[in-house]
């Protein structure tokens, strides 16, 4: 049985024996997987072979593709560096993506600026900046800082300076001897960048030549019996020791090393990384990726696409199982590097111990991920089939809770929120006004609110988001008489085929239409912990709508009670201080700064709260 279309039958006819790139699309046109090869005519015939249905991730690829296309180049190396940019673009989901979870905190220098400070950066670009890092959390980058702030007299303050900019007055750690005052001019470009020289120094590791600057100082200071300033040698010195002793020292040579470690589990792929720079293990970091194929093309595929965006690429990169095309990889990072870069397998030795302490984290970190995709799936999708199991109903995919929020009948307000396969869908979630009921009336309420949201339904063009989408459950916030009030509107507007449940909460009991016994379910149970976390979130949304509707009436009662301020002016100052507490505690010149506030309205504002 052939399993590709006739347009892919075709194109496999003509392809030529050139190197290049191939890109796989599906019935849509969306690209899902992109290739190199040395030969085109037969890497890309081997996915339409015999061989190539016995791998389940290259079958189910195969059975989507509806065409392809590709791009000859003129040798491997320039299909490789290809591939790389066009999985960067597309994101093919049949390629092995990294998984990051979140990105890394680095520290960034740019020298380009006259007055650099330290930023704070978590994407390393090709800005001609210095970076350092990836730091394993950001507390431990925010240490560093510290220690260098304390350190050197460097500017923390984030203000575009410039040699011949307008001069300012300096700030407090200028007062405290923390910064040189670049801002009022106090220091030239040149002095200024050697203190940026030692930063850098510090950054990289290298700690000795200030360790002996510091020392020096000290006893000089110490010999003109300048007591104070040594004790400030003798402090800086211990910061210096501390941050020495976090560095964990690991090898005798002072060589840069990546080492990578790739496992794979039932689902996803996961790859250790330690960084070592000067002789240290200066940072970790974790990469997961789903459907990963063999170790061999998960290093392969985690390479290309990790040193593709990196700043910096170290002189050897260990790793746990070689690429096939480990020989091209070499050349194209090397490349890409700017010196020669060796892929190595260790066999032996420290490396092979690093390596393999990369790939025991790695198995953990991949045990987790999978055990915590368990429960979060318990939690979910299972406890929503579980509670359509208990209801009679089926699959609960798209549930909806609603909740009423008042204060004696005052600024009444209604709640939709939204649960999507077991997990909160907040674009979903819709707020409502009361508008018809007079007074503290729950049920009357709740009737309005259900009515609008069904005649928006009825009214929406788009019937899989939104008001237009059908739920297959309502759950309301009460008992019987909630629950009965409910039902009526549903009926009332030809919608009694929706399900739905009323939940008390004394004892969390889920009462259904023309059914007297309630049923109570196991208080450890996911379905019960799903219900009640979408009443839950019910109540939440409704009461924070409520109480900002309420605040803004508040504020607008008392802010009306001043001379001279009108609807503009009150907006500007809720702008401008965000509550009537704020603008309590501000001053005349605070209040006179607001765009339309005059000094005169200002004075009459704090006079009225300061009387």
């Amino acid at each position: 049985m052939k399993l590709y279309s006739s347009t892919v039958e075709e194109k496999l006819k003509t392809l030529p024996d050139d190197p290049g790139v191939y890109l796989m699309r599906n019935a849509q046109g969306t690209i899902i997987y992109v290739g190199k090869a040395r030969v085109l005519k037969n890497r890309v015939r081997q996915y339409f072979g015999v061989g190539a249905q016995k791998i389940s991730k290259t079958a189910a690829m195969v059975s989507q593709i509806a065409d392809f296309e590709y791009i000859i180049t003129d040798s491997e190396k320039e299909a490789l560096i290809l591939e790389c940019n066009l999985i960067k673009e597309y994101q093919p989901h049949y390629n092995i993506l990294l998984k990051d979870g979140k990105h890394y905190p680095y520290a960034k220098v740019d020298l380009k600026k006259d007055y650099p400070i330290i930023e704070i950066v978590r994407k390393v670009e090709r800005d001609g900046a210095k970076y350092f890092g990836p730091y394993l959390e950001a507390y431990s980058i925010r240490e560093m800082l510290d220690a260098i702030y304390k350190l050197f007299p460097l500017r923390s303050c984030k203000k575009e300076l410039e040699v011949n900019g307008r001069k300012e007055r300096p700030c407090l750690n200028y007062q405290m001897g923390r910064c040189m005052g670049p801002c009022a001019h106090k220091i030239s470009k040149a002095a200024y960048r050697e203190i940026v020289d030692g930063v850098l120094e510090f950054l990289a590791g290298n700690y000795k030549q200030l360790e002996q600057q510091l020392k020096t100082d000290m006893l000089e200071a110490s010999a003109k019996m300048d007591y104070e300033k040594a004790a400030a040698y003798r402090d800086k010195l211990r910061i210096l020791e501390r941050v020495k002793q976090k560095q964990k020292a690991g090898f005798p040579d002072l060589n840069d090393r990546d080492i990578f470690a790739a496992v794979l589990g039932e689902k996803y792929g996961a790859v250790q990384a330690f960084f070592v720079r000067k002789g240290k293990i200066t940072g970790a970091k974790r990469f997961f990726m789903e459907e990963p194929g063999s170790k061999e093309e998960l290093i392969e595929g985690f390479l290309k696409q990790y040193y593709m965006d990196a700043g910096y690429i170290p002189k050897r990169i260990y790793v746990n199982a070689f690429p096939e095309d480990h020989a091209l990889l070499n050349e194209w990072l090397t490349d890409l590097g700017g010196h020669k870069v060796e892929l190595i397998l260790p066999q032996r030795g420290e490396h092979k111990k690093l390596a393999d302490m990369a790939e025991k984290n790695a198995r953990e970190a991949l045990k987790r991920k999978e055990q915590s995709e368990i429960r979060a799936y318990e939690r979910s999708v299972g406890a929503a089939k579980k509670l359509g199991e208990i209801l009679g109903i089926g699959y609960i995919r798209r549930m909806e809770c609603y909740d009423i929020s008042n204060t004696q009948g005052t600024d009444s307000v209604a709640s939709m929120v939204v649960f999507i396969d077991g997990k909160p869908d907040k674009k979903e979630y819709r707020r409502f006004r009361i508008k018809t009921v007079q007074g503290a009336n729950d049920f009357a309420s709740m009737a309005e609110a259900l009515e609008r949201r069904i005649r928006e339904g009825f009214k929406a063009e788009d019937k899989e988001r939104g008001f237009g989408a059908v739920p297959d459950l309502i759950v309301v916030d009460g008992g019987k008489g909630q629950l009965s009030s409910s039902v009526a509107i549903l009926e009332s507007l030809g919608m009694e085929d929706i399900h739905i449940v009323g939940l008390a909460k004394r004892e969390e009991e889920i009462f259904l239409p023309e059914r007297d016994q309630s049923i109570l379910l196991d208080k450890n149970s996911p379905e019960l912990g799903l219900i009640t976390e979408i009443r839950d979130e019910a109540h939440r949304f409704a009461i924070t709508y409520h109480r900002s509707l309420r605040e803004k009436r508040t504020i607008a009662s008392e802010l009306n009670k001043i001379k001279g301020v009108g609807p503009k002016r009150r907006q500007a100052l809720l702008q401008a201080f965000g509550d009537v507490e704020t603008i309590r505690g501000a001053g005349i010149d605070d209040l006179a700064a607001v765009p339309g506030v005059d000094i005169t309205t200002a004075r009459e504002i704090y006079k009225y709260f300061n009387a």
